[in-house]
């Protein structure tokens, strides 16, 4: 199968499309992504699909992609694996994890290696849709004192690589993020000084995060992990009943 474009919907005076941005279907079911496809680009700008890892990367070398929806199953590649990769590759923007696999190992581990959002097959295609437009209103939605493509996010006496999702010391050491880890803390710089609740904090698990006690024992590893700095370990306060605030400015280099 050829890596293949498509396009409708809606378009401007210039003949570009009004919905913005640029979606990849990695899935080797043709018929899945025909489906996905004939979904997505009633409203995306542009909806690029490929049939297997190497048609994956081929298409990202091409043209970037603001979310990638993945399939777990290809021919050349586990989903997960390949999923890490991208992330040790640099790419920053949304993953969705598409999949038959519907076991919590599946999921956690899905998450735990940097995917955004996990749907199990068979699903309805609006909700793919709904949850593809709410990370592109995400990625549309950037901080205006925030410079493109930023390396770091500078906050109290730490930077956050934001290329290789990782913690940096004023003297250059470094303190390793898992997945999670890194999602969570990336999304409360995001919001700084502002209470983010558990559905803000993990709206990949918006159905069942209310009784999820896993984004604690995150927060509380996050915290052990910056009270390595002087002033680190009040960086994270808990806000009673509604949430965690990143108590700093931030800026970004």
């Amino acid at each position: 199968m050829s890596v293949t474009p498509h396009t409708s919907g809606s378009f401007d005076a210039a003949g570009a499309p009004l919905g913005a941005g640029r979606v990849l279907v990695v899935d080797d079911d043709a018929d899945i992504r025909e489906l996905i496809i004939a979904q997505l680009a009633r409203e995306i700008g542009c909806v690029t699909a490929a049939g297997s890892v190497a048609e994956a990367l081929a298409a990202l070398a091409a043209q970037p992609a603001d979310v990638v929806v993945l399939d777990l199953n290809l021919p050349d590649g586990d989903g997960l694996a390949f999923c890490r990769d991208l992330r040790a590759r640099g790419f920053a923007d949304a993953i969705i994890m598409v999949t038959a696999r519907d076991s919590t190992l599946d999921r956690v581990l899905g998450l735990e290696l940097g995917a955004d959002d996990y749907l199990t097959k068979p699903f309805e295609p609006r909700e793919l849709l709904a949850r593809v437009r709410n990370l592109m209103k995400r990625i549309a939605a950037p901080d205006p004192a925030r410079p493109r493509n930023p390396r770091f996010a500078l906050f109290g006496p730490w930077k956050l690589d934001l290329l290789l999702r990782r913690l940096v010391t004023g003297d250059g050491r470094l303190v390793m993020l898992s997945s999670a880890e890194y999602r969570l803390l990336s999304r409360l710089v995001e919001a700084p000084n502002q209470v983010l609740g558990r559905e803000a904090l993990s709206p990949e698990r918006r159905a069942t995060v209310a009784f999820d006690r896993s984004i604690d024992l995150q927060i509380s590893r996050l915290r052990q992990k910056l009270a390595a700095e002087p002033g680190g370990g009040e960086l994270i306060i808990t806000v009673r009943s509604e949430g965690y605030v990143m108590a700093a400015n931030v800026g970004y280099e």
